[in-house]
């Protein structure tokens, strides 16, 4: 199967793959600092009317757009993985569970 790639990043995934830091994992951790500090920053300077508040608030928006394109496939594949361990331990403990009160 062909790999799917947004702006040269990976977007399809298997849990497995998804656990090893990868390229991704470093732009996250880059751009997520800079996107809340454009959005704190800008939002101070737009309450106080400024115009250039604006611009910098928006700049902060488009980096947490950015952050979630880039991120959001690996995490998504990591959940899936968790819903599923999960969804076998809560089957396992019924079981016990009902084993117990059948004693």
């Amino acid at each position: 199967m062909k790999e799917r790639k947004f702006l040269g990043l990976r977007r399809d995934w298997k849990p497995e793959e998804a656990e090893s830091w990868t390229r991704e994992d470093w732009l996250a951790i880059v751009i997520s600092p800079l996107a809340y500090a454009l959005l704190m920053i800008g939002l101070a300077l737009l309450l106080f009317l400024r115009m250039d508040g604006l611009i910098i608030f928006l700049a902060g928006v488009g980096a947490t757009i950015l952050l979630h394109l880039i991120i959001d496939p690996k995490l998504k594949a990591i959940s899936s993985e968790y819903e599923k361990k999960q969804k076998e331990y809560l089957r396992r403990l019924e079981r016990v569970v009902r084993w117990r009160e059948a004693e």
